[in-house]
């Protein structure tokens, strides 16, 4: 009886009109991520293979052409994502039609994202066994069949692992996001729950982004070691 009235106390802000509220800010967070996920894949994915491929010796190594990909890529992960969706508020107008809400933070998610994916897209591809490179080109195999054939499908488990670890960092960037107005359920725990002093709606929103994040990573090392050879 007591844990039972210290909990309806507790969750007293937890109206029907605030579960809808949590609900739209659910719903707002997976807009986000399904609106920026394909592209940080489509854009990280090209980007990762270029590093992999200036830097290998064996390849098209291009020192130049590496350092300054390598150097582009480096300043955006290094920028705060808060500051990012600032310095990109512009480009988000531009883009968007709107610098706020769920369309106006989608450029900022995809170029904070993406160079992080290329990032472990490289690492996943220099994992690749050298010998199968090597008999690769020892048979001819153009730069694309090498590519196409032999890296991608060889680094598949890596590259399905990365991809779930920046879906994982996206889940935290629509959360940091919501300090500026991006919307979902960082928005929501920031302005119900921090600037309300709502601890029960700040803790709703805390469980939702933790359920979020095991979910996804539980499906992505499904994946994984559905695609690794044994």
């Amino acid at each position: 009886m007591i844990i039972a009235a210290a909990a309806e106390g507790f969750f007293r802000n937890l109206d029907a009109d605030k579960w809808v509220d949590i609900g739209k800010a659910s719903i707002e967070t997976l807009l986000m991520m399904a609106g920026s996920l394909p592209l940080t894949l489509l854009i990280g994915l090209p980007l990762g293979v270029l590093l992999y491929l200036f830097g290998a010796p064996q390849l098209k190594r291009r020192p130049l052409l590496y350092g300054g990909l390598a150097l582009l890529v480096n300043l955006l992960r290094s920028v705060p994502f808060i500051i990012l969706m600032v310095v990109l508020i512009p480009v988000s107008l531009w883009l968007m039609g709107q610098s706020v809400g769920v369309l106006g933070t989608l450029p900022a998610l995809v170029i904070g994202a993406a160079p992080f994916y290329a990032r472990l897209v490289e690492t996943a591809l220099r994992e690749v066994d050298r010998g199968v490179v090597e008999a690769a080109q020892s048979m001819g195999a153009t730069t694309w069949q090498l590519v196409s054939r032999v890296l991608l499908p060889e680094a598949r488990p890596g590259l399905i692992a990365a991809a779930t670890v920046t879906t994982v960092a996206l889940v935290g960037f629509t959360a940091m996001g919501g300090a500026i107005g991006s919307g979902g359920l960082g928005d929501l725990a920031l302005r119900e729950g921090y600037l309300r002093n709502r601890t029960d709606v700040a803790l709703v929103t805390v469980v939702l982004l933790v359920v979020l994040v095991q979910v996804l990573q539980m499906l992505g090392d499904r994946l994984v070691a559905h695609y690794t050879r044994r």
